[in-house]
Order: C-alpha cells, then structure tokens, then sequence
C-alpha cells in the first residue's frame, strides 16, 4: 500500500508534546480479549510508514501518545489524527451512509464528487459512550473477531457504522482517555 503525499514529512514535524492538553486516545470501553490495554483508533502501519488509504481500524492501544494513534474531538465532532492531518471518515456516497460502512481517513472537509465529507465526518459523542454520526442511527462499533498483526502479541480489530440501538455496548463504547 502507499502513502498519501507528504504524510512522512507531516509526521516528521508534529509534536506530541505542542497539544498535549487535546491529545486523547479513543478507546473502546470493554477490553474484550485485551483485559490490560483495550482496544483503540488506530491507523494502519507505524512511524512515518502510516497507511492512510486503506480503512481505518481498532488495535490494542499504546502505552503513550504514538503518530497512528493519538486524536483530538473537534468542537464541531471531528475525530481528528493531528499527525497525519486526517479525519475519521464513514464511507458514503452523496451523503447516503449505509450499515457496515466502512471507516476511512480523509483530509478534514474534503469533497470531491460523490463524496462530500461535510457530514461523513461529524460525530456525536453520547452520555453511553457511544461514537454516532451525526444526522444518522450509526455508531462507530468493532467487529466480534479480532485476530493478531505481525506481532502475535498484538490484535486488531475492524471498525465500522452499525445501527445504534442494535449494536452492543460491547463493541460500540468509546473512552476518551487523556494522554
């Protein structure tokens, strides 16, 4: 997979330590089958190798504050990776979201045709802990299975929008953790 342009000279001059007091990691609120770290927003790949066109996913979160995996929560509900300067995303086409949609990143209020991110990218954080688009009954969920990465130590998981009132707490509770 490649990277979007200039994501490794984006990464090489953020500073974790410049935001410190916004910097948060999301992480699912039940630990599932990773009882000492749960699992958290993050992007695919590491360092500056970040995989910024493939879909976003869950992974066993980091001690610290890391590139592909610290956020901040927007005022206006963006899900924001400073680092990479990108936006958690759903998948829709003219606005149209459908359940199991997958979870992109894309610069924060991109629009091309087909895909205006104005109201993709907006989400609602609710008093059960869940992450719901804005305007929509879907919530950002974790799949059942996980499974491990390169390392056998660590898991991932996939994330996608699933209807609010159907999906497990289980799977569709955030924490928003300080870092």
């Amino acid at each position: 997979m490649k990277q979007l342009p200039a994501v490794a000279a984006l990464i090489a001059t953020f500073s974790l330590n410049a935001q410190a007091a916004d910097l948060i990691h999301v992480r699912l609120a039940d630990r599932l089958d990773r009882p000492t770290d749960g699992y958290c927003l993050d992007i695919p790949g590491t360092g500056s190798r970040l995989l910024l066109d493939v879909p976003l996913f869950a992974h066993n979160c980091k001690s610290g504050p890391t590139p592909d995996s610290v956020v901040t929560y927007t005022a206006s509900g963006q899900l924001v990776f400073p680092a990479a300067q990108v936006c958690v995303t759903a998948f829709g086409v003219n606005s149209t979201v459908l359940t199991g949609t997958s979870i992109l990143l894309r610069p924060c209020d991109f629009s091309t045709a087909f895909f205006d991110t104005a109201n993709l990218q907006k989400f609602d954080y609710l008093k059960n802990g869940q992450l719901q688009l804005s305007g929509h009954d879907l919530c950002l969920a974790v799949g059942e299975q996980s499974s491990h990465t390169y390392s056998p130590s660590d898991r991932w998981r996939v994330l996608s929008l699933n209807s609010c009132s159907e999906i497990s707490l289980r799977y569709s509770s955030w924490e928003m953790v300080p870092l």
